[in-house]
Parts: C-alpha cells; sequence; structure tokens
C-alpha cells in the first residue's frame, strides 16, 4: 500500500506514457484491494489507482463516511462526513496527477456503493471533474450534490460533460433498485451520454456486469 499521498492506496501502471487515470472508490466496509481485483483483466494501457477511504473500520475496513441507525434501526448517512471525503479526494487527483504521468484529460472514475454515491456526487458538481463515471450499486444523494439546482445549468454550458454508465442489482437488498433507479431520469435531463444496466443480482457485480462495463470504459478512452 502506498502512502505518500493524501488518501493510502494502490497502484497499477500503464505500459504506455501518459495514459488516462482510472481511480477505483471501494463500498462501505471494504478497502482499496476490492475492486483492484479487476485490474488484471482492465486494459493494461490504463494507469489504475483504488484508494482507501479515511475512515478506518477495524480489522481491515474502511468507510468514506459513517452510516448510523436510530432507536426504530433507521440508518442516515453522515453527510459532513461524506462531503469531508469528496473534498479529499479531489484533493487526491490533483496529487495524483502532480505525482504520475497521466493524461488529465482522461480521468475516469468507478465506485462502488458507497464509492458510487460520492462518484456520482463529484461528477454532478462538476461536469468537467471526470471523463467517464462508472457507478455500481450506489444511487444519486442529492443533498450531496453542490448547487443541486444549478446542475442544469451547469451541464448545459459544458462541451463535453462527464459520460455514465450505472448500473445496479434487481435483488439488491442493502442499496435498493429503486434508489438506484432515480439516477437515471436525472441524467436524461442533463441530456449527458449514459447508459443504465439493471441484472438479476443482489449487491455485487456480477461477470456480465463486469463485461458490460469493461467494454464500455474501454471504447470511450
Amino acid at each position: 500500500m502506498n502512502t505518500d499521498l493524501s488518501l493510502k492506496y494502490v497502484s497499477r501502471p500503464a505500459n504506455c506514457e501518459n495514459p488516462p487515470l482510472l481511480l477505483l472508490l471501494h463500498g462501505y466496509g471494504s478497502n482499496e484491494e476490492d475492486l483492484f481485483s479487476f485490474v488484471p483483466q482492465l486494459d493494461a494501457g490504463i494507469h489504475i489507482i483504488s484508494a482507501r477511504a479515511p475512515f478506518d473500520m477495524p480489522p481491515q475496513g474502511a468507510a468514506w463516511y459513517a452510516i448510523n441507525y436510530t432507536a426504530d434501526m433507521d440508518k442516515f448517512s453522515d453527510l459532513d462526513q461524506a462531503r469531508e471525503s469528496m473534498e479529499l479526494i479531489r484533493k487526491f487527483i490533483k496529487e495524483i496527477t502532480a505525482k504520475y504521468d497521466v493524461n488529465t484529460s482522461s480521468i475516469n472514475i468507478l465506485g462502488f456503493s458507497q464509492g458510487a454515491i460520492l462518484s456520482i456526487a463529484l461528477a454532478l458538481s462538476d461536469p468537467h471533474l471526470f471523463k467517464n463515471v462508472i457507478a455500481m450499486s450506489g444511487y444519486l444523494n442529492k443533498d450531496l450534490v453542490e448547487q443541486f439546482k444549478g446542475m442544469e445549468a451547469r451541464f448545459r454550458e459544458s462541451e463535453n460533460p462527464s459520460n455514465f454508465f450505472v448500473s445496479h442489482g434487481t435483488m439488491d437488498q442493502v442499496v435498493p433498485f429503486a434508489w438506484g433507479m432515480q439516477t437515471q431520469p436525472i441524467l436524461e435531463k442533463l441530456n449527458v451520454d449514459y447508459v443504465f444496466k439493471q441484472y438479476p443480482i443482489g449487491h455485487g457485480v456480477s461477470p456480465e456486469n463486469f463485461h458490460d462495463m469493461k467494454n464500455w470504459l474501454e471504447s470511450r478512452l
């Protein structure tokens, strides 16, 4: 694990100069090794970095923000911690581009679950932050999108806003499928290049989901 930047991370350099960057954001309670298991199957011409979330969850996990439960077992997210993590991710990206030879015109992000929630929020806050956004088993949390009411104007004025690949399991019991579907009409309204894929699985990534994502991403780099 690397510890020289704001977030701890593992890295797979590309086999070429000035490659696109793919940043991986894991889910709640997981760690930087989880999504990094995708790496051997992804194009060797992509510099891949998998970040570890800042809030440790012993023994080996971490979270981008806390999820707490009330007395009647309703759960809520610590949005202050989520916003803190969003700022850390922005800072981390700047540090990556300063340290590594990557193409700053091709910064891409892949998030799963909690990582997907932050990926969507970051991308909708800034249409030019990422070239491609992959959000798996997450949802749009409007409270995390900066100036949500001004989002349509931002995207309308953008020449090359982010492309989106959004996927969700129809049997997801962690992040309900109905929550994941709420992202689709927003992307439709923004008139961006997006796909929304659903799979008959729970909270995870099926082989078909991974294959579809890989083809979509590598065709857009």
